[in-house]
């Protein structure tokens, strides 16, 4: 059996996980901060991959970066960049379909939060950084996790987006879940089965996990 595109799928969920991190928290820690029109777009935008059909992201992402015009032949001429069938393409497309699994539970975690808490913070000396580090950030950490795990998990079984923008190359493009369809495709339903089995066993450990870390941050001294 070749395990590359498992590897692959893995490195993708990795690094797409990662940088949604990074920026994420960000946007979320800003959209939970008031409301605006600016903010509502901005949300609506982000909340797009939730209910639009992959392939239609995928599609419009291919076209936008294809080299052959538009904003893909600028950075083909520019920078000698190419989004589209190469890893990079990989990363971009998840990145965009997957932020919706990582802002909304932690935009939402942040809201909820008493606005005594920063206050407090403020009153002690700490600056903005070290309170949204140091005191916001602490008291969401359930809700962080369950974004990473979401995130990671959702990357694993991306399959439209990445097709059409990743197409089918062997170890290049070619992550698991195409992989799960080329052997449906060959009829070895065995392979299909085995790559199944990995995804499937390594999501259900994953969320499983987040449900008893949550078990366990809520557990009361008294129990």
């Amino acid at each position: 059996m070749d395990l590359s595109p498992i590897w692959l799928t893995l490195k993708l969920a990795a690094i797409t996980t990662l940088l949604l991190l990074l920026v994420g928290v960000p946007i979320a820690w800003w959209l939970s901060k008031g409301r605006s029109f600016f903010k509502t777009l901005i949300e609506a935008v982000i909340t797009m991959p939730l209910v639009l059909p992959p392939s239609v992201l995928g599609f419009y992402l291919l076209l936008a970066f294809s080299p052959a015009h538009g904003l893909g032949k600028w950075l083909q001429d520019s920078f000698d960049v190419q989004f589209v069938f190469s890893f990079k393409g990989l990363v971009l497309a998840s990145f965009i379909y997957s932020m919706p699994f990582m802002i909304g539970p932690i935009k939402s975690a942040l809201q909820q939060l008493p606005a005594s808490l920063a206050q407090a913070s403020y009153t002690l000396g700490k600056g903005p950084w070290q309170t949204f580090k140091s005191v916001l950030l602490t008291n969401i950490k359930p809700s962080m996790l369950t974004a990473i795990v979401l995130t990671f998990a959702h990357t694993l079984g991306e399959f439209g987006v990445v097709l059409m923008i990743g197409g089918n190359i062997p170890n290049v493009t070619r992550v698991a879940s195409i992989a799960v369809y080329d052997s449906v495709e060959r009829m070895d339903y065995a392979a299909a089965n085995n790559y199944s089995l990995i995804l499937f066993a390594i999501t259900f450990i994953m969320v499983i996990s987040v449900f008893i870390f949550n078990k366990y941050q809520a557990k009361s001294p008294l129990e």
